[in-house]
């Protein structure tokens, strides 16, 4: 990666909190704690704020409070080492392009479009569709890991 910012996504940080999946909250911790620590910086969309939130706080097993979820929330919008992103209406209009040439979902394509706008190249995330926009990378932090299924 060479340095180069890449962008976590939702189900990463959700993964963080997610204590019915313990190996993958285990890397995903390891993996955003070099964040916390000042080893790198990351990026993360307010989509994939407003989708974690979501998540971890009704949609998983073992939900969390809401005020712990709100509280990860602020600290990263706060905390220098995340870049927090953003879209607008041309973002759209560039989601919409990509929805339709590689066949993505429409919230991933938003997701990619917005890093695009902004030189963003890799994504740590589960998702494999993003492999299919050829000018991302996906990265997925817990392939190849012998302890996980």
């Amino acid at each position: 990666m060479n340095g180069e910012l890449a962008l976590i996504d939702s189900n990463i940080l959700t993964y963080v909190f997610d204590a019915d999946e313990p190996d993958k909250q285990r890397v995903c911790r390891e993996l955003i704690g070099d964040c916390w620590n000042r080893k790198r910086k990351y990026a993360v969309s307010v989509q994939n704020l407003s989708e974690f939130y979501v998540v971890v706080t009704s949609k998983i097993k073992t939900p969390i409070p809401k005020k712990i979820a709100s509280e990860f929330v602020s600290s990263i919008v706060k905390f220098h080492n995340w870049k927090v992103i953003n879209f607008d209406a041309d973002t759209v209009l560039s989601a919409i392009e990509i929805n339709m040439e590689y066949g993505v979902h429409y919230w991933d394509a938003v997701l990619a479009a917005t890093m695009k706008e902004h030189g963003i190249f890799s994504i740590y995330t589960e998702d494999q569709h993003f492999s299919k926009i050829p000018w991302l990378v996906a990265l997925n932090p817990m392939a190849g890991r012998k302890s996980l299924q």
